[in-house]
C-alpha cells in the first residue's frame, strides 16, 4: 500500500499549511503539494499528501475521507501513480477531416 494520498474537494482558500496541520494528527506528513493552476494560480481544488508510512495514510482515509474541512466535505484515497507517456498529443497528422487514418478518406490525402 502507498503512503501517497490524493485529496479531492479542497476549498479553494485551503492552504498547503492547512492540509498539513490537518493530516499530522494522524502521523508524520512528509510532504503536501496543492495543485495550482498554471495561468491563475489559483487552486484546482484537489492536491496531495504523502504519510511516513503506510498505516499513517489508511488512517488519514479512515479519518479525513467524507469530512467537512474548510465548509467542503474532502475526498481523501490513496493516490494513482499517473500514467507514463501517452497523454493528449499535439494535434500530430490532424488534417481538416479531424484525424489520421480514421472517417471515410483515410486520413490525410494529398
Amino acid at each position: 500500500m502507498s503512503n501517497k494520498l490524493y485529496v479531492g474537494n479542497i476549498s479553494y482558500e485551503t492552504s498547503e499549511q492547512d492540509l498539513e496541520s490537518a493530516f499530522s494528527a494522524h502521523g508524520t506528513v512528509k510532504s503536501v503539494k496543492i495543485v495550482k493552476d498554471r495561468d491563475s494560480g489559483r487552486s484546482k481544488g484537489f492536491g496531495f499528501v504523502e504519510m511516513d508510512n503506510a498505516d499513517e495514510a489508511q488512517a488519514c482515509i479512515e479519518n479525513l475521507d467524507g469530512n467537512e474541512f474548510g465548509g467542503r466535505n474532502l475526498k481523501v484515497n490513496i493516490a494513482q501513480d499517473k500514467p507514463r507517456g501517452g497523454g493528449g498529443g499535439g494535434g500530430f497528422n490532424r488534417g481538416p477531416r479531424g484525424g489520421g487514418g480514421g472517417g471515410r478518406h483515410g486520413g490525410n490525402r494529398f
